[in-house]
């Protein structure tokens, strides 16, 4: 600090000589000197700020090691991930990053918001996953909170179920992510691909996913849309949650009427299927299933019934897309499946009238059981009082639930480098804004200078 007291003395110094000289110099030169001053000034408020910061957040890892019991060893081994963790924070601070910084490549997702790219660093030519998100929809649509969380909580959580986030920046019209590139590709494509897994390898995954949902609950985070999509696979085969879907939720406000008791007749009259043969429904859900992987539009086929009614929820609800996504894998197609989006809420709010089991599928007594008890309502939830209810279900007597990411992966994926990318769904490069707005389209500058600062907040490094 005392540094930068002697800066601030020089410049006050010479803009006093040219004012008792009689020579102030040009307006310029002192509109220059006393920007200089401010830019120094605010420098190191900004620096000492941060060692300040730094100092609290080594401080209260030591007094949470303190008091958490834990031995001297790994309480070195934390404080030394910190220090690591506070040098990469400070060099991505000296160095602004930008999109210009990144080589562009495939499209690997895409949404309402945005849409997933491969991307190349120039520098270290090192490959990441770029997420790109439109702000003035994210605003428009009430996103903001949704995205703050996802990168606060990629950037919190250390975790090999979880995919890596390793930058987050801003431009003028976009929010980044830039995280670790799994060109495993993602469970909805592994399903398109293979219809139906053996239980074994949906054991495997379905363990894994167990391991990534108890994970963001430990961090006090509710992802509410677990879905296939967004369950990726490395090079290994091994899964990581991520949320590259960037789809709008889906608006089931028609539905808030509706109450989950009451009573239904059961039939599927209503809900625009025509067939009833296990295999009809198959095929008619994998012809679906290609078309909603290009739309912008949500699917509720993995949402639990209190998210729909708006009822309040807690962590229980991603247990029950736990169950559609094990039904799915298992059976072929998601438990409430229907033409119209709406309907399938339908059948979700009166799951009860809807849930059956095809005696095609042959599923075990104990799949069926663990499904039945991940899809019922969120106070008898398997799960609501924890992963370890699930993790002690029948289904699962063979896991070894602290190995499951160090044994060979239940299925490995065909990656032929790293810029691969043929486990994804091809994307073309060219595509209209699917809501006729462009950034010149606002509402005057002042406006969108506003907007700007609402969102500010969410990607600062």
């Amino acid at each position: 600090m005392a540094e930068g007291k002697r800066v601030f003395a020089a410049v006050d110094e010479k803009m006093e000589e040219q004012l008792v000289d009689g020579e102030p110099g040009s307006s310029l030169t002192l509109e220059r000197a006393a920007a200089a001053k401010k830019y120094i000034e605010n420098h190191y408020k900004t620096h000492m700020k941060g060692i300040q910061e730094r100092r609290q957040r080594r401080q209260l890892l030591e007094k949470m090691l303190a008091n958490s019991g834990v031995p001297e060893e790994e309480r070195m081994d934390f404080l030394k991930d910190l220090e690591r963790k506070e040098t990469e924070y400070m060099r991505l601070r000296r160095n602004r990053i930008s999109v210009d910084d990144f080589e562009l490549l495939a499209i690997i997702g895409r949404g309402a918001f945005g849409e997933v790219r491969l991307c190349r660093e120039r520098v270290s030519g090192n490959i990441y996953a770029m997420k790109k998100l439109k702000k003035l929809e994210m605003l428009k649509r009430g996103q903001v909170e949704h995205v703050q969380a996802e990168r606060n909580l990629l950037a919190e959580v250390a975790s090999d179920y979880i995919v890596k986030l390793y930058c987050s920046f801003q431009d003028t019209e976009y929010l980044y992510l830039v995280m670790e590139y799994l060109p495993g590709g993602d469970l909805m494509t592994l399903l398109m691909r293979e219809e139906t897994l053996t239980e074994t390898v949906a054991r495997f995954y379905i363990a894994q996913t167990v391991l990534a949902i108890e994970s963001i609950h430990k961090h006090n985070y509710v992802h509410r849309d677990i879905k296939p999509d967004n369950l990726l696979l490395d090079k290994d085969g091994h899964m990581r949650l991520s949320d590259f879907g960037l789809c709008k939720p889906l608006d089931c406000t028609s539905l808030s009427p509706i109450n989950g008791n009451e009573p239904t007749d059961g039939d599927d009259s209503d809900d625009g299927s025509s067939w009833k043969n296990p295999l009809e429904q198959l095929q008619h859900w994998q012809i679906n299933r290609r078309t909603q992987a290009f739309s912008t539009v949500g699917t509720p086929d993995y949402i639990a019934p209190e998210v729909l009614l708006k009822k309040g929820y807690g962590v229980e609800c991603d247990w029950w897309s736990l169950g559609a996504i094990m039904y799915e894998m298992l059976v072929g197609y998601p438990p409430f499946y229907s033409d119209e989006p709406l309907s399938t809420c339908k059948k979700i709010v009166h799951w009860r009238n809807h849930l059956r089991f095809p005696s095609e599928s042959r599923l075990t007594p104990q799949a069926k059981d663990l499904i039945r008890r991940l899809l019922r309502d969120a106070g008898n939830r398997l799960g609501s009082h924890g992963a370890d209810e699930i993790k002690a279900d029948p289904w699962f007597k063979d896991i070894e639930w602290d190995k499951l990411y160090e044994i060979e992966a239940a299925y490995r994926p065909e990656v032929n480098g790293e810029l691969d990318t043929q486990n994804f769904m091809k994307y073309d490069e060219l595509w209209t804004c699917p809501f006729g707005l462009e950034m010149t389209s606002l509402q005057g500058p002042i406006l969108w200078n506003v907007k700007i600062q609402m969102l500010s907040f969410v990607l600062s490094s």
